[in-house]
């Protein structure tokens, strides 16, 4: 379950730092964060799908350790970013 292009696009837009910037924390983070969404939405309707849930682990414990790497090099960019993405740390 990839993300489309062009919402993919919009993501990277919305939480780079700079032009062209797709490998900041931040914004690795935010397309973290919408896969999870995802994810979680289809484990709605589909209860067994335990490879996917696996995967879905992968990318929670992911986005953990690069909230935890941001949080140590710069706070006020960690702060803004959980303000940004509703999350609950």
């Amino acid at each position: 379950m990839a993300l489309a292009t062009d919402v993919k696009k919009q993501i990277v837009k919305q939480h780079a730092r700079v032009k062209n910037d797709t490998g900041s924390p931040e914004v690795q983070v935010a397309l973290l964060s919408v896969r999870i969404k995802q994810l979680t939405e289809h484990f709605r309707t589909h209860k067994k799908d335990h490879s996917s849930r696996r995967g879905l682990l992968l990318m929670v414990a992911q986005r953990r350790r690069l909230l935890k790497y941001l949080k140590g090099s710069s706070p006020e960019r960690y702060k803004a970013l959980i303000v940004s993405l509703d999350l609950r740390r």
